[in-house]
């Protein structure tokens, strides 16, 4: 295999792409289950929280492709984390608990501190990995893959290609046999560990990673990439009969499963995209427009939930029907509207400030005896 030179901030435009479907496919899962369903969407989008799988995973790839082989410091990598994520993480929480303060309600503040440093998903207690801000807790799991990600790198960027396969074969397969085991726990511990904890969700950061490394050594898949468009779309198409016939209630219900089976397919769905991008193909996911969403979809993710909380607290719950499609359209351009905003004037500023005054990083000699990431 071939290292492939070059990684920029779009080098692979499908990826940012397909950031904002993911982050779409969030928000209207919290459309309909805050707002109310809209016929045959809702039905649809009704387990669209597996979406915070997708990035799970996308993660993992994106900081194989970028890191290896890059020798960064590992104290320069975590800032760079920090840098990318913590300030408008922190908007965002003091933006929802001025929200949950108008609305009277009560918030912790051991939650809100929990939640500003990153650790709040490793608590059972549904107002410990909530917090101030509901959706920051997939960010107490990326923190974690954060931490972890060098030893990762370390471990496996050196291995050969059946090492990340049966790697990916062995997190597969420790996710199938998990599932069941934790049956037996209450349902709120339960709930905790199968959709929360980022020990158990490091599964599919790991799968990630390994996809990533093969990409960037030169594997391809040969899936092509409609046909797992088709998988993604046919797998969340399963989950309605599925629903119908388990509740969500049941360890073995449609709602955990969504998010715990789905990292497969949604592996592939990446690596089918990379290799669209790298063989120059055109996906309709790589435009101006689509690189400028996905930019916006993790201010999106942070923020949307806000937006919903506060429209239903003004105007109430609309009638179904055309009413309640209304009331989505308007939440939609709201909350993309204050995503945008929030990118250009807090996350983009903030992360490149943040870069600057941090420590830099300068490509080591290969005499240099500091431990970068990626060394062996």
């Amino acid at each position: 295999m071939t290292s492939i030179p070059g990684t920029g901030r779009d080098r692979l435009p499908s990826l940012t792409g397909l950031r904002f479907w993911a982050a779409l496919l969030v928000v209207l899962y919290h459309l309909s289950r805050q707002v109310g369903p809209v016929p045959w969407l809702s039905e649809t989008v009704w387990y669209g929280r597996s979406g915070v799988t997708f990035f799970f995973v996308l993660s993992g790839v994106v900081l194989a492709w970028t890191y290896d082989g890059a020798r960064v410091p590992t104290r320069v990598f975590l800032w760079r984390r920090f840098a990318r994520i913590w300030p408008l993480l922190a908007v965002s929480v003091g933006a929802s608990v001025a929200v949950w303060a108008v609305m009277d309600r009560p918030v912790s503040l051991k939650a809100v501190a929990a939640t500003l440093l990153l650790v709040h998903a490793w608590f059972p207690k549904p107002v410990m990995f909530t917090g101030g801000n509901p959706a920051a807790w997939s960010l107490s799991d990326e923190a974690w893959f954060y931490l972890i990600f060098p030893a990762l790198l370390a471990l496996l960027a050196g291995r050969r290609a059946r090492v990340w396969l049966w790697t990916a074969i062995s997190v597969v397969c420790a996710a199938l046999v998990l599932w069941p085991a934790l049956s037996g726990l209450p349902p709120v511990t339960r709930g905790w560990a199968l959709d929360y904890l980022p020990l158990t969700r490091s599964l599919q950061f790991v799968l990630g990673v390994v996809a990533g490394l093969a990409l960037k050594r030169g594997w391809r898949p040969r899936l092509p990439l409609p046909v797992a468009i088709g998988l993604v779309i046919g797998w969340h198409l399963v989950l309605i009969p599925w629903s119908n016939a388990v509740p969500d209630a049941l360890w073995y219900g449609p709602y955990s499963a969504s998010q715990w089976l789905s990292a497969p397919v949604f592996a592939a769905l990446i690596c089918a995209a990379t290799r669209a991008d790298l063989d120059g193909s055109r996906t309709g996911l790589g435009g101006p427009w689509m690189i400028r969403l996905g930019h916006w979809s993790f201010a999106w993710y942070l923020s949307h939930e806000i937006v919903i909380r506060t429209a239903v607290f003004v105007w109430g719950k609309p009638a179904p029907g055309l009413a309640t499609l209304a009331f989505w359209a308007g939440v939609l351009a709201v909350s993309l509207t204050v995503a945008a905003l929030a990118y250009h004037c807090v996350e983009h500023p903030a992360e490149r400030w943040l870069r600057r005054v941090g420590p830099s990083f300068h490509r080591p000699r290969q005499t240099d005896p500091r431990p970068v990431m990626g060394a062996r």
